[in-house]
């Protein structure tokens, strides 16, 4: 997966980057090749899924469509042509499904073969497709709202951490003070059969469904972080509306959660309080167990993913202006999880207390010359061998990969 090293040189009518195709991080070690080729590209948000299921392939998004890159051969396909929402690549048949003015179409990324699936209802949105693709997941939101979903708002999912103009702070804190009527809602894909429940005036966002439970959606109370319980599960029955992580300190904050590869742990930036104390939390939805992983502040960055495996994570790092206020911390980052021994003895009574970690961190790529505007949204190949993010090193954005291991092998 992502072939032999080829370096290839281009002259900017070709790319608008003066970088090679291909190099070896100065200050790492590590190989870092581009693997989209048309300024503009971007990698999906961190959580979606963007693998075909033989992990072969992944999508990407471009100026003029939906693309696939080979990642053994590192070939680009375009799969669908004009500007689309993509919402995720299904994990049972590897269609990408994606939006295009209110309808949902999925394509088969190999024969291209495009079907329609609904058309979403007034005030709707759909955020997520189930591990056996058979629902879809949205929000509905009430009339007399401009800023209805993540999409009408450009400063959604993928904005929330940083310190923001005040502009978009300003934003935030008036579509959090509205409490507009909202609902979740799931589409049952075959038959078009809609089911709406919690019907609220809270902000529901960052839906996702388990890659493991078909019936068990991920969604969070949106807002300033410190002023909400975030991270809530329900089925898609609407039962067991369960909030996952209750902030237990004033300015505690836990958000940008995620699911890991096998679906039953969802894993989260946690800070106690905001700014100052830094974690990657996880809490495992069939054991209830909880684990915390504790990193500098150097570290911190806006999104974390964890490998296939479960035995390395990654984060995107961030620049001083975000909420670690990091002095060095634009870097992509691997991270070693290493466990605190317990060493309390076994007439000691320990349910329900969190197993605690530290994270060893490594840098894979320095991000000094990237303008966190565009957050990288880290996350780890299907193999485990290399870290796609995205960037815009010396221009425009484009979609790179690291290699977890040195350049000579390490």
């Amino acid at each position: 997966m992502l072939g032999a090293c080829v370096f290839v040189s281009r002259t900017r009518a070709e790319v608008t980057t003066n970088l090679p195709a291909e190099w070896i991080d100065s200050d790492t070690g590590h190989r870092v090749v581009q693997l989209s080729r048309e300024p503009g590209s971007q990698s999906l948000y961190f959580n979606l899924n963007a693998f075909t299921p033989d992990g072969q392939k992944m999508i990407f998004s471009t100026p003029t469509g939906i693309s696939t890159v080979n990642l053994r051969t590192r070939a680009i396909e375009q799969i669908v042509d004009g500007r689309v929402r993509i919402i995720m690549v299904g994990h049972k048949t590897g269609q990408v499904y994606y939006s295009r003015d209110n309808v949902i179409y999925a394509t088969d990324p190999d024969t291209k073969i495009t079907r329609e699936i609904a058309k979403l209802p007034p005030g709707g949105s759909v955020s997520t497709v189930n591990a056996d693709e058979t629902l879809l997941a949205g929000t509905i939101t009430g009339p007399n709202n401009s800023m209805t979903n993540e999409e009408s708002v450009d400063f959604g999912p993928n904005r929330l951490i940083t310190e923001q103009p005040r502009s978009k702070a300003r934003n935030i804190e008036t579509r959090f003070d509205e409490h507009l009527p909202m609902e979740l809602f799931f589409l049952n894909i075959q038959t078009g059969e809609i089911k709406k429940f919690n019907r609220c005036t809270d902000w529901l966002n960052h839906l996702l469904f388990s890659p493991a439970d078909p019936n068990l959606l991920m969604f969070c109370h949106e807002g300033p972080w410190q002023k909400v319980d975030r991270i809530w599960t329900i089925r898609s029955d609407g039962t067991g509306l369960t909030n996952i992580h209750k902030r237990t300190m004033a300015m505690e904050i836990a958000g940008h959660e995620f699911w890991s590869a096998d679906g039953w742990t969802i894993w989260y930036d946690l800070q106690t309080p905001r700014g100052e104390d830094f974690w990657v939390a996880g809490y495992n939805v069939s054991t209830g167990a909880r684990t915390r992983y504790h990193l500098q502040r150097d570290e911190w960055s806006v999104h974390y993913n964890v490998s296939p495996d479960g035995k390395l994570f990654c984060g995107d790092g961030g620049e001083p202006g975000m909420v670690a206020h990091a002095e060095n911390g634009k870097w992509i980052y691997l991270f070693h999880p290493a466990p605190v021994p317990d060493t309390s003895g076994t007439n000691i009574d320990e349910t329900g207390l969190v197993r605690p970690g530290v994270f060893k961190a490594e840098r894979l790529v320095n991000m000094a010359k990237h303008d966190y505007a565009l957050e990288p949204n880290a996350r780890f190949s299907p193999d485990g061998k290399w870290v796609i993010f995205r960037g815009n090193l010396s221009g425009k954005s484009q979609v790179y990969a690291v290699e977890v291991n040195q350049a000579d092998g390490k």
